[in-house]
């Protein structure tokens, strides 16, 4: 089976771009250099209409922290309730405590609100205390279908050995291992032989020059795309 290509998309273009240029998913994000907070909903219904692989919407109201309050949460669950009404296949999300662990609770009630899509947990996995402990706490969440995670590491080729302990802790679960950040064209191919992970995120390293805030470049799309094709078993 071939390795899954997750792209983000800030705009429609991209999204169409990828979309032609062989990714199998996209995530949905505005203010890419913020890390990507929630978009619009004319954004989100447009990408929608535009493409038809699946789309997977961030729903993150800020950047300061992956801590919220009770506020943060009434906005939260409303984007996610919108998200869901748009038909997106699913959303993004991340929450932890101030001590540094995921947000059992919390995590919770948006999946409640998300009523049945298919739940990413973001990089805020990265800044949990201890990742496989974090882990094991997503295990526990039937609907959480992905980890986006670079090991804990700025860049997950940093990370290769973590990233590879990750999956084999996931290996047989309903919860794949999404390794994103820092992930190139070149490097990408040996990356999946060394960790085994079977879905890859692609943001900067798909760009016009590298450039987060750029448009997706299809042929940088494709070459990835080509690369982890030539891996397939």
């Amino acid at each position: 089976m071939s390795v899954l290509l997750e792209v983000i998309a800030t705009t429609v273009a991209d999204a169409r771009l990828a979309a032609e240029a062989g990714a199998n998913r996209l995530e949905l994000v505005t203010a890419m250099g913020e890390g990507g907070l929630t978009p619009s909903l004319g954004l989100i219904e447009a990408v929608i209409a535009a493409v038809e692989i699946p789309a997977n919407v961030i729903v993150r109201p800020h950047s300061r922290s992956f801590v919220y309050d009770a506020d943060d949460y009434a906005v939260m669950l409303r984007d996610v309730r919108a998200v869901k009404a748009a038909g997106a296949n699913g959303v993004v999300i991340g929450m932890l405590t101030a001590d540094g662990e995921i947000d059992r609770e919390g995590l919770a009630r948006a999946i409640d609100a998300a009523d049945g899509l298919a739940i990413t947990f973001h990089r805020a996995f990265d800044e949990t205390r201890d990742l496989q402990e974090a882990l094991d706490v997503l295990l526990g969440f039937d609907v959480v279908t992905n980890v986006l995670t670079s090991g804990g590491k700025p860049s997950v080729l940093q990370a290769e050995s973590i990233i590879r302990e990750l999956v084999r802790q996931a290996s047989g679960s309903h919860c794949t291992v999404l390794a994103g950040a820092g992930l190139t064209i070149d490097a990408v191919a040996g990356f999946v032989s060394a960790t085994q992970v079977q879905a890859v995120h692609f943001g900067s390293g798909v760009r016009v020059g590298g450039n987060g805030p750029a448009p997706v470049d299809a042929a940088k799309v494709a070459q990835v795309r080509a690369r982890l094709d030539a891996k397939r078993s």
